[in-house]
């Protein structure tokens, strides 16, 4: 196809061998058609002999399309040419799907933008909602190995497009073996020799008010119609770190009373399978996406009675090992409260459903020092490798760590939704990092990391609100809840200096050792806040 600036976009088309025209399931993606996110799909055969043309299209300097790729740019205007393509083509009747992963999901949030009559219905999986919030940054912090692997792959991948074999195999070797030791860690020199357009050079400098993440975020370019707009079928990973996206799209969605369902399952980015991390959630946790996804094609696009179940929340537990299915996310709140013992790096605090005595914890306080010669790795979670909950008792046995660990528990737990932690933290330096970590511990004394937080303050001391990754989980009787508190996670996130700069452009030479505390005097309750599932 051609677009309205002339530029050709290359695409594969899929189709039964006999009978037609069809409904249209659309893919746009940039690392190469044939792929097709056969990472997390069945490959396009399958689907096309279900009843489909299947069109999977190379974006805009990609693949084999002509123009230059310029991240998320175009994907409005390419989107919204691409739909009155295919809705034209001699195959299709007309009617028009999308689905797709990560890109390919943002793809079709800015082709829906423009409310094309032809799109029906649109499958995003793992999406930011909110670019800059969602994809760029977490809490302030920048989402360092997610996004510099990422630059990485698709400059190496632009020098291959170019036949600049040497950029090429420099990137590769960059991207399997970067050591975070050049003079600004975050800013690799030979990423911006050899790939000076990257989009990484924007993402580390513009702020999260610039025209930039405007620009590009799907939420300032889709108008949501209310009670007009198509339905729409996420899918999203427990520890995913785009999670919070599909969650941010799920409510906005749901302000407006669109038609919609969510699926939430025990997987990473990819792949979607049984394990993740060090855990086996067995063969009920396996990808079931591709017979959801069809069933739901069948429904919105051939008008059949529908396949799936119709609860708007399809969650996987990850202490049950099963699936539930719910009307909406659960909204009740239940504080836990981190009781300071002045030993909580090495005899460990307490975390307890009770409000400390404040005659009693006022001056007492937990003092924990970042060293950025051996900051707190990351490990697991959402936003560490490999990603998925692990067992990370070694990592709280460091004295660099506090943890406040319950009482066991004398009833079962579902946590269901996004916890959250208030914190008043302060340093003897003008800024600082706070890596939280939920945890259950187990009977016999491991320690398995449900849900991940990050945080950065550029103030000496701050008040903090810091949403966690989403979990749905269950904790039996006899299990224990553990908040565990560190100066760093790396390098899932840069190494804050301690200087006041942000940590994606600080000098190696200038970071700082760190000296943290919680500041507990009588006005401050530092505590949990759980999203539990009540009824069980």
């Amino acid at each position: 196809m051609v677009t309205r600036d002339g530029v050709r976009l290359d695409s594969d088309l899929y189709y039964p061998k006999s009978g037609g025209p069809w409904p249209a399931l659309l893919m746009r993606q940039p690392y190469g058609r044939r792929l097709a996110s056969t990472l997390v799909y069945g490959h396009p055969h399958w689907y096309a002999s279900q009843g489909y043309l299947v069109v999977i299209q190379d974006v805009r300097g990609r693949g084999s399309s002509q123009g230059e790729f310029d991240l998320f740019a175009h994907e409005v205007e390419d989107g919204e040419d691409c739909l009155n393509w295919v809705s034209q083509l001699s195959q299709c009747d007309g009617s028009v799907a999308m689905y797709g992963f990560s890109y390919q999901g943002m793809t079709q949030l800015y082709a829906a933008a423009n409310h094309h009559p032809c799109l029906k219905t649109i499958c995003p999986a793992m999406v930011a909602w909110d670019l800059y919030r969602d994809w760029g940054y977490e809490n302030g912090a920048f989402c360092l190995q997610n996004n510099l692997g990422w630059a990485l792959q698709l400059a190496a991948d632009s020098a291959k497009r170019r036949g600049d074999g040497n950029s090429f195999q420099q990137l590769m070797g960059l991207a399997r073996n970067y050591d975070f030791c050049d003079p600004v860690p975050a800013i690799p020199d030979r990423l911006g020799k050899l790939a000076a357009d990257s989009f990484y050079h924007q993402w580390i400098s513009q702020p999260p008010e610039s025209d930039y993440w405007q620009r590009r975020s799907p939420d300032k370019r889709w108008q949501i119609r209310v009670k007009s707009d198509i339905p729409v079928l996420q899918i999203g990973g427990w520890f995913d770190p785009h999670l919070r996206g599909n969650l941010r799209l799920y409510g906005a969605l749901e302000r407006c009373d669109i038609k919609q369902k969510m699926v939430v399952g025990p997987w990473g980015h990819f792949p979607w399978g049984s394990r993740a991390g060090g855990q086996n959630y067995g063969e009920s946790a396996i990808s079931a996406v591709d017979q959801l996804q069809l069933a739901w094609f069948d429904h919105f696009l051939k008008g059949q009675e529908p396949r799936f179940n119709l609860a708007k929340l399809e969650l996987f537990d990850l202490g049950t090992k099963q699936w539930r299915y719910l009307a909406d996310w659960p909204a009740t709140p239940q504080s836990w409260f981190l009781q300071c013992s002045g030993l909580g790096t090495t005899q460990g605090s307490t975390l307890t459903p009770t409000a400390p005595n404040e005659k009693l914890t006022t001056g007492i306080t937990d003092v924990w020092v970042h060293d950025p010669w051996r900051p707190v790795p990351s490990w697991g979670g959402h936003s560490g490798y490999p990603q998925g909950v692990k067992e990370r008792g070694p990592v709280d046995d460091r004295s660099d760590v506090v943890t406040y660990t319950s009482e066991p528990l004398k009833e079962r737990v579902t946590i269901c939704g996004t916890p959250q932690i208030l914190l008043t933290a302060a340093s003897d330096r003008p800024s600082f990092d706070v890596a939280l970590i939920l945890s259950q511990v187990s009977d016999s004394g491991e320690v398995w990391a449900l849900s991940h937080g990050y945080c950065t303050s550029l103030e000496e001391e701050a008040t903090l609100t810091i949403f966690l990754q989403a979990i749905c989980a269950t904790l039996s009787v006899g299990d224990r809840l553990r908040i565990s508190l560190a100066g760093a996670s790396f390098p899932a996130y840069g190494v804050n200096p301690g200087t006041g700069q942000e940590a994606v452009l600080a000098n190696l030479v200038d970071q700082q050792i760190i000296t943290l505390a919680l500041v507990t005097n009588g006005t401050t309750q530092n505590h949990l806040q759980l999203p539990i599932l009540l009824g069980e």
